[in-house]
């Protein structure tokens, strides 16, 4: 099922972007454009980020964004 007709995004983009570690409307956006343009699946996208959707929701609710704690971590090792 579609989540964003503007760009063509299904439900399981979504997921797999979320699985990806991507845990907030606007980092799914950053990863397929989902959400920028007309803004009407912007609520779906977040119900699909619900709190058991996202396996790396911690790093998220610290309010640090979670493609840079990566960067953080890779740049450590």
């Amino acid at each position: 099922m579609f989540v964003c007709s503007c760009f063509g995004i299904t439900e399981q983009q979504v997921k797999k972007h979320a699985e990806d570690g991507a845990c907030t409307p606007r980092q799914i956006a950053s990863a397929c454009k989902a959400g920028t343009d007309c803004g009407s699946c912007v609520r779906r996208i977040q119900a699909l980020l619900g709190r058991d959707a996202c396996p790396r929701r911690d790093l998220a609710d610290r309010g640090k964004p979670v493609l840079s704690e990566i960067a953080d971590l890779e740049e450590a090792a």
